[in-house]
């Protein structure tokens, strides 16, 4: 799909309600590409019981279609993700090469430089970023070139949110080595799909950043994370946010975690950053 005065040439339609379910719809040509989004409230509603509203992975959504970008990048940040959005393949690899992305949900046709040679581009760079590739292109042969170019994982549209979710927090643990959905570190579980924890039996309720801070300790137990690195995956990139913060939420995620008669969890790595985990 074309953005500018390619743009103008296709019949575009946004379709609010069907089957008490949105939809966004592009009519390219004699095709109709249809991505579901009607399990965007469902798929989002434990978090936000949970209280997890929060940027828990870094994600770069490139999708050229203003209305389905939109979309996703609103369910992608609702369901706990800091998300850089573009609509241009230019823009696209700059995002790409200039941070650091847990996970690249990447279109194929787009203005500017499409996705292949955007993928072929990152891996040159040695960008280990699991890539998603999204696309109307659902033949064999497509799949299979994008995926020896270096994508992990390839959807078709049209697709379902939930699906997509999945996904993608499945290419999270894959990167991370986590094949369960269940991290155990000492006493303390966290629970990645319900976005819940427990100390010992005692479940703990944390606000969105404290959240998003002990997943992404988590996901790195026993090595040391230093505020910077914890700053940039929490954050968008045009988040105003202090670095300052990552300190405060340390403190606060601390009082939460920590128990007086039980080994401590979170520890301060002096002139480095913190770590997770129990240590001799």
């Amino acid at each position: 799909m074309g953005a500018g005065g390619g743009f103008a040439s296709h019949a575009l339609t946004l379709v609010a309600r069907r089957n008490d379910a949105r939809h966004v719809t592009s009519r390219v040509g004699k095709s109709m590409i249809v991505a579901d989004v009607s399990d965007h409230k469902e798929s989002t509603c434990r978090a936000r019981r949970a209280g997890q509203s929060g940027c828990v992975m870094r994600l770069l959504l490139v999708e050229d279609y203003r209305p389905l970008r939109q979309s996703l990048a609103k369910g992608l940040r609702e369901a706990g993700f800091a998300v850089d959005a573009t609509g241009d393949g230019q823009e696209g690899l700059w995002y790409a090469l200039g941070n650091e992305y847990d996970v690249i949900v990447l279109d194929l046709m787009l203005p500017g430089m499409d996705g292949l040679e955007i993928l072929k581009k990152i891996r040159a760079q040695g960008r280990e970023s699991s890539v998603l590739i999204l696309t109307a292109k659902d033949t064999v042969q497509d799949r299979v070139r994008g995926l020896d170019l270096g994508a992990d994982d390839y959807l078709v549209k049209p697709f379902a949110f939930a699906e997509l979710l999945a996904r993608v927090r499945a290419l999270l643990r894959r990167s991370y080595q986590e094949k369960s959905p269940c991290i155990e570190i000492e006493d303390l579980r966290i629970e990645l799909s319900a976005q819940r924890v427990w100390r010992g039996r005692e479940e703990i309720r944390l606000t969105p950043r404290e959240y998003v801070l002990l997943e992404y300790l988590a996901m790195r137990a026993g090595r040391t994370v230093s505020r910077m690195d914890i700053w940039e995956h929490v954050y968008e990139f045009n988040s105003s946010a202090s670095s300052n913060v990552v300190d405060v939420y340390v403190g606060y995620l601390r009082k939460k975690i920590e128990r007086p008669d039980k080994p401590a969890l979170i520890h301060t790595v002096r002139g480095r950053g913190y770590m997770l985990g129990v240590t001799s």
